[in-house]
């Protein structure tokens, strides 16, 4: 014969009465008066559904009784109702009891047996209570073990430190605990003591026992809030029982994290996904790839670059390290370039974010190299924190002084520490502002072989990303002269995206952004504007748009001057800004650059050949045309 255990936790309803002399609810618009009890059956925001008892009733028949809404101010706990609730509950264990030949029940020390309240109202009922319930448990037939664990500590400096500390309050609240605790006992005559063990073998043995069942309770946790999300959304797994999540407490966000993670890993690996009676069914391994994403991106975040760098090599990058909370810049900061931020966005973001889609096939890879080139102040670095930000990665800015070093071999140790750093700090982007002066095109006569080793070095470190999928690694540069590049590294980088100088609408959007939170007078022309800047880049406009903010500021101090200090104190307020400030800065502040310049006809010419345009756009237009 087998004898099962139960651990009895709570046994208690949520009854309430209402507390104000006389009330009207909706949307029955019945008249209520103080003390009226019922029992809640739904809250929404600061609503209470009660269903409220007929008169002489309170035994919980109420399925057919209307449902009131009440404010959450004008109800209290009915402390009275859940006392009686208690009762009925001890009646049914005892049938349950009754109904096992052989059952163990367990009784928790932080077992509610009765509603919070005062003790001194509560003492008399509290005494009938455990009176009751021991004349119950009296009368269970044989076979039938109920145990009641209590922690007790044990007297040492740490309580009497705390009585001296408040001897009145203490003395008091000891009293009555002990007092609570004899009334507990009364059910449970025969008390066995069981003091920690003192041999340290044994306490070592305990300890890890103590281990093992708070992993266990952990786990069937994690394991129950799961099923439920399961439950809510069709999902069935036949192993789920068996599914280890050791070292987690989920919390419900994480919980539908992991399983939306393992429902879009199943649907990308499977092609014929198995759904039977409307629900869908997942093999244990898709749930097991989320819970351990889940766990990497907590470990990710729960320590600092500082923590992981090992070793005075990838130490000396921290300084160039920024996490991407830090980098304040969004896609959203940057002005047009929404070609150049959709193509991002398909080839960064969505890899790095959703790593499942690219894990079946060959041809679904990440991208590991991607070059951005263009003229000066087209906002190429700023895209790259802006991409930073939102695909969630940290950010390394490389230059060539933080590669190099007057020691022998200790550039391609720097080198080498940079992606060892970069795997611990993933997902990651390697960002190389004027990628062409450290990777430029080797056989130059000015080239030293200190240099050489170092992208030789950089080139191997490149390819073991390429090599492993897993790394969620990214190297961006960034040049004005792409053309100046290594053939190996312009074939490490199968993305070149070109930056141009902005259009007219382009450098609207540039302008509004600028100008957001300027003080522009009624009917500002921003558009005749965008129309007048031809050839500027982003960094022109921002220049042109600050120099033409000192203007009313310029202004203010000439009219001070003339007043010879009459003026008004403390009336610091400046003009709103006019388009004519802008056109005579204009006089100031011009274009970087040509548009017909030799360097950005190169630039052009470079893209046409390896670009995201150019020559292979023909072909392809040659090849639908035949």
């Amino acid at each position: 014969m087998k004898t099962r255990g139960v651990v009895v936790d709570q046994m208690t309803r949520r009854t309430v009465k209402t507390m104000k002399a006389k009330m009207r609810t909706k949307p029955t618009r019945r008249i209520l008066s103080k003390g009226q009890r019922g029992e809640v059956r739904e809250i929404k925001d600061k609503k209470v559904a009660v269903i409220f008892y007929a008169s002489g009733e309170s035994d919980g028949k109420s399925s057919e009784l209307p449902v009131h809404w009440l404010a959450a101010n004008h109800i209290e706990h009915d402390t009275d109702a859940q006392t009686h609730d208690c009762y009925l509950a001890m009646d049914v264990l005892c049938e349950v009891l009754e109904s096992h030949p052989s059952i163990i029940v367990y009784f928790p020390d932080h077992f509610s047996w009765l509603p919070e309240r005062s003790f001194w109202s509560f003492w008399r009922a509290r005494e009938e209570f455990f009176g009751k319930v021991k004349e119950m448990f009296d009368q269970l037939p044989e076979r039938k073990v109920l145990i009641y664990g209590q922690n007790k500590s044990v007297p040492g400096s740490e309580e009497l430190e705390c009585i001296l500390k408040g001897i009145t309050t203490e003395v008091k609240d000891t009293w009555r605990r002990r007092e609570e605790e004899k009334e507990k006992c009364k059910p449970f005559p025969n008390i066995i003591s069981i003091m920690p063990p003192k041999e340290k073998d044994v306490v070592k043995k305990l300890g890890l026992q103590i281990l093992e069942d708070e992993k266990k309770m952990i786990s069937e946790r994690n394991i129950s809030a799961m099923h439920r999300v399961f439950n809510e959304h069709d999902l069935v797994c036949k192993d789920l029982e068996l599914i280890d999540s050791s070292g987690l407490i989920l919390n419900r966000r994480e919980v539908d994290k992991i399983v939306g993670w393992a429902t879009n890993h199943h649907l990308s690996s499977c092609h014929t996904p198995s759904v039977k009676n409307g629900r869908l069914h997942m093999p244990r391994s898709s749930l097991e790839h989320a819970i351990l994403r889940l766990k990497e991106s907590k470990n990710k975040f729960s320590k600092s670059p500082k923590e992981l760098a090992r070793g005075e090599y990838e130490k000396s990058f921290l300084p160039s390290v920024v996490s991407p909370n830090d980098i304040g810049v969004k896609f959203d900061d940057v002005g047009a370039l929404d070609v150049v931020k959709k193509t991002l966005n398909e080839l960064v973001i969505l890899p790095l974010k959703r790593p499942e889609f690219f894990s079946r096939g060959n041809l679904l890879r990440p991208c590991k190299g991607m070059l951005l080139f263009g003229p000066p102040g087209t906002g190429k670095t700023l895209i790259a924190k802006a991409l930073a930000t939102e695909a969630g990665a940290h950010f390394i800015n490389v230059t060539p002084s933080s590669l190099g070093s007057m020691w022998y071999g200790e550039s391609e140790k720097l080198t080498k520490a940079l992606f060892t750093l970069a795997v611990k700090l993933a997902p990651t982007i390697i960002f190389l502002d004027e990628i062409d002066a450290l990777l430029g095109a080797r056989g130059k006569l000015y080239e030293s072989s200190a240099m050489r080793k170092v992208r030789n070095e950089f080139m191997s470190g490149w390819d073991g990303l390429t090599s492993n999928d897993s790394q969620r690694i990214l190297v961006l540069g960034a040049s004005n002269r792409p053309f100046d590049l290594d053939d190996a590294v312009i074939r490490r980088m199968p993305r070149r995206i070109l930056v141009d100088l902005p259009d007219v609408k382009n450098r609207l959007k540039i302008l509004d952004i600028l100008l957001a939170k300027e003080a522009l007078e009624s009917g500002f022309d921003i558009k005749k504007l965008a129309e007048a800047t031809e050839g500027y880049s982003g960094s022109d406009l921002k220049n042109l748009c600050v120099a033409a903010a000192y203007m009313p500021v310029q202004e203010r101090l000439e009219q001070e001057s003339k007043l010879q200090g009459d003026k008004k104190d403390g009336d610091s307020a400046l003009r709103p800004l006019k388009l004519e400030d802008f056109i005579n800065s204009m006089d100031t502040v011009g274009p970087s650059v040509a548009y017909e310049s030799s360097s950005l006809v190169e630039l052009r010419e470079w893209n046409e050949r390896f670009g995201e345009a150019g020559s292979r756009r023909k072909s392809k237009n040659s090849l639908t045309s035949s």
